[in-house]
């Protein structure tokens, strides 16, 4: 593939070739806790992220405290490019979850510091976190990049600043959250008051481990509650960064635990304990549907789900081709394709479509896919072993059914957990590949004839989360809009 970078490339510059202006780590400004070859350094340029040996916080936070385990299990965790381990982590299970949950309930109780602080001093606290989190953003993204294979340009530049826009953005809310008066018949005042839930359990996946972390954060602790947060296991480390950052804001103890663990223990204990009130998910549709039959269980918490997505691109022939294929391509390609919002189904109007596919092609086979450290990657490894086995079988899904391999479909051949980008035409409905969520670097490009027809083979599905449409028709755009059953259309 021309645009692969070789395995040589997974490390990153030295120091010594590094220009002079370089930017210094966030852990070196402490007195040397780390030796000046372990910084990290700027402009253009990635970290050297072989030199991370030390990753400072590994165990579970609970009441602003470091805790080992109550089982005193640990797990390991990998860097997807190159398959090898990082380091093991605290591993939670149920009784981390009643330590949590009694820490959470505490802080949260009547007359606690939390409870009593006044709107505007949470905001003022969010706002610190998200300080904070700008001051480390270069070494946060450095190890998220090492944990997830998240390419760290982009990392730092889009991941980063969705993280502290978001901060920064519910710190505002804090303050700004009101009820209303209700005029009524006869003697009576009626007003409405918003109070928070209480103890809130949030489970995240790992596509995106820091702005689902400022995500699930943000609106609990702007509205008063406290948290019990549980990274994916895949992906804790960044999370538990966060942890500190948290600690050092002035959070009080208790607000804001954090539980690196498993689904089957951790997870199902969240959803399931009779101390939490509110329990909210990002991750598969799968998964989703056994936190809501837990929580509905329990004690009938509360439930937020955002679950999977098999999203319809709709390109009409009058739309501008060379931006309907560059947007078609990053919004299946982008994160390795590890996207719940991936236009995973692009259905090309019949007059365009030959040539919309020969581009489309031509810009796979132009993507650069490698190390997460060199600047020129677009496209990392898969964040496991088993998720690019599971790709791999629904690329060899379609070519058993039928559809035209274009480009791609095999695991590259470098250490970690690369995919080639891969396109596929003449993909039918009833095909696996255009009905199930492949979470990963892969295209399907549908042909359409007829706006109505295009419409109702898109709202075939059993998804609901987003569509697209391009074209230059404005009646045409507010039809399909109006018409897709998703929740966004763009």
């Amino acid at each position: 593939m021309g645009g692969l970078v070789s395995d040589r490339d997974l490390s990153a510059p030295t120091l010594s070739q590094l220009p002079p202006h370089t930017f210094t780590h966030p852990l070196c400004l402490d007195g040397g806790a780390l030796p000046r070859e372990q910084c990290w350094t700027g402009r253009n340029l990635c970290p050297d992220f072989q030199r991370f040996s030390h990753i400072p916080y590994t165990r579970i936070f609970i009441n602003n405290e470091w805790q080992d385990s109550v089982s005193g299990k640990v797990f390991p965790v990998y860097n997807p490019a190159t398959g090898e381990q990082i380091c093991e982590v605290q591993e939670a299970e149920k009784a981390d979850v009643d330590k949590a949950v009694q820490a959470a309930r505490l802080a949260f109780s009547l007359g606690s510091v939390w409870r009593r602080m006044d709107a505007s001093e949470r905001g003022r606290l969010l706002s610190k976190l998200a300080d904070l989190v700008e001051r480390d953003s270069v070494y946060l993204a450095t190890i998220e990049s090492l944990n997830s294979g998240k390419p760290f340009l982009p990392t730092l530049f889009v991941d980063l600043q969705g993280t502290i826009k978001t901060l920064r953005y519910f710190a505002g809310y804090a303050d700004k959250i009101h009820g209303t008066s209700i005029p009524m018949d006869g003697e009576y005042l009626t007003f409405t008051r918003y109070e928070p839930i209480g103890v809130c359990g949030q489970i995240i996946p790992w596509n995106f481990p820091l702005m689902m972390t400022a995500w699930k954060l943000g609106p609990a602790l702007a509205c008063g509650n406290t948290v019990i947060l549980k990274p994916a296991e895949q992906t804790p480390l960044t999370c538990l960064y966060i942890a500190a950052l948290i600690k050092e804001a002035g959070f009080p103890p208790g607000v804001i635990n954090i539980l690196p663990g498993f689904g089957p223990t951790a997870g199902a204990a969240i959803a399931s304990h009779m101390g939490i009130d509110k329990v909210a998910f990002t991750g598969s549709t799968e998964v989703g549907k056994l936190i809501q039959e837990a929580a509905g269980k329990s004690n009938l918490k509360r439930v937020t789900l955002e679950l999977g997505g098999k999203n319809p691109n709709i390109i009409f022939a009058d739309a501008d081709l060379d931006l309907a294929v560059e947007q078609a391509h990053q919004g299946v390609f982008f994160n390795a394709g590890q996207c719940c919002t991936a236009g995973s189904r692009i259905y090309v109007e019949e007059p365009i479509y030959d040539e919309f596919v020969r581009r489309s092609v031509e810009r796979a086979k132009r993507r650069r896919v490698g190390s997460p450290f060199d600047p020129t990657t677009e496209q990392g490894p898969q964040i496991s072993r088993e998720q690019q086995n599971r790709v791999l079988e629904f690329i060899q899904s379609g070519i058993s059914e039928g559809a035209k391999l274009e480009c791609g479909g095999k695991a590259l051949g470098l250490k970690g957990f690369f995919i080639e980008p891969t396109v596929f035409s003449n993909v039918r409905d009833d095909m696996r590949i255009a009905r199930e969520e492949i979470f990963g670097p892969v295209q399907q490009i549908m042909k359409f004839k007829t706006l109505e027809e295009v419409i109702e083979r898109a709202n075939n599905t059993d998804y609901g989360l987003v569509a697209a449409v391009f074209t230059n028709d404005i009646n045409k755009a507010m039809t399909i809009s109006t018409a897709m059953q998703a929740g966004t259309v763009w």
